[in-house]
């Protein structure tokens, strides 16, 4: 959970959940809440896929799934999982044999719906190939391809639908003495996907994957899954989250870790507070903090910067970060180092003078959770 003491308003109880392990990542119990993306390449395209899986690893993604819809995508998974920097989820549909063969591969996880694959022997089979590679499972209930059988008995997807599905899955890798897996209960409806997925916290202790699925483009998507997700962190539910846009996958990542840095479940990079800019404005507001957020992408170490354009709200926000800046008159404005007035500095030099404050602090930083771990 996040631990406030001071300021209480600001905590969030996590849901207990069982932890399992995609690869090198622990997800559920107290392991940090991991952000996933997956590639939208074609997976027989080899450099392709590794070149967007590093983008994705760069911008901070944990794990990222990989279509292998045909023989020769896992045949193509093989390398692609020696060359990642992350663990790789191999995305199984109906086919049993091409979640073996991913296993095979190297795939740390297997994202499969049992009870789509067949008998009780083709489950049993793919369990073998899971156990004995030591990939985990992530059971993928989607609204959009919910059983018939479920279909008719209610008559639309629903959460009640959605969790039942869920609970049918996870019975089949139990009676084969599996446990090293987690679920998620997708629909691209916020209120059913939000119904679902509390209805499933309360039915199982399997670590929980979260996702809006086909939420749309980056701003209406970006919106949808801010608040399906948001929501659903915010009452502690969520183990990993994957954010879907059709958009670049790296642009997921980025929105997953806004979503997890304004809650306080993770923190990752400089938090930019900056305010829409109006006529009292002492600099071109909108251009500066565009500048600085691609200036400033490097930084993984967290940290905080405000950036305002005029002394109404800008010394108040200056109190609550490590750098601010705020506009003044006659062309420059006022640097808060620490919540206190530092000095002053000309618009024309305040982009790359906050860059340098703002590196120099981050190796501060660094340089003292090191010292702290010592």
């Amino acid at each position: 959970m996040t631990h406030n003491p001071i300021r209480p308003w600001r905590n969030i109880q996590r849901r207990p959940s069982r932890q399992i392990r995609v690869g090198k990542v622990l997800v559920g119990g107290d392991a940090p809440i991991s952000v996933q993306t997956m590639t939208n390449t074609l997976t027989t395209d080899v450099a392709a896929t590794i070149d967007q899986i590093r983008r994705c690893a760069v911008a901070g993604a944990d794990i990222v799934r990989v279509s292998t819809p045909d023989e020769q995508s896992t045949r193509a998974l093989r390398e692609i999982v020696a060359e990642s920097p992350v663990p790789i989820v191999a995305d199984i549909h109906f086919h049993y044999k091409r979640a073996i063969e991913a296993a095979e591969a190297g795939a740390a996880c297997l994202r499969i719906n049992p009870g789509n694959i067949g008998d009780a022997r083709r489950v049993a089979e793919v369990v073998k190939a899971a156990k004995d590679h030591g990939c985990s499972i992530r059971i993928g209930v989607n609204a959009g391809s919910l059983e018939k059988h479920l279909l008719d008995k209610y008559g639309e997807p629903c959460p009640d639908a959605m969790v039942e599905s869920g609970l049918d899955h996870i019975k089949l890798l139990q009676d084969n003495d599996f446990h090293e897996f987690k679920i998620s209960v997708k629909a691209s409806d916020v209120f059913l996907a939000a119904a679902a997925y509390q209805q499933l916290a309360d039915a199982t202790d399997a670590p929980i994957h979260l996702g809006i699925t086909e939420a749309g483009g980056l701003v209406s998507g970006t919106v949808k899954s801010a608040i399906g997700l948001g929501n659903l962190l915010w009452m502690g539910i969520g183990d990993t989250i994957r954010v879907s846009l059709s958009a670049d996958p790296v642009e997921e990542v980025k929105v997953g870790f806004e979503i997890l840095k304004s809650l306080g479940l993770r923190h990752r990079g400089v938090t930019i507070i900056s305010c829409p800019s109006c006529a009292r404005q002492g600099f071109d507001v909108i251009r500066t903090v565009s500048a600085l957020e691609e200036r400033l992408a490097h930084i993984t170490t967290s940290l905080s910067l405000s950036i305002i354009g005029c002394v109404v709200n800008g010394p108040g926000e200056a109190l609550m970060t490590d750098i601010g800046f705020t506009g003044g008159g006659a062309g420059k404005g006022m640097v808060y180092l620490a919540g206190k007035q530092d000095h002053t500095l000309s618009n024309d030099r305040m982009v790359d003078h906050i860059v340098e404050l703002v590196e120099a602090k981050a190796v501060e930083i660094e340089a003292a959770e090191k010292l702290a771990a010592e």
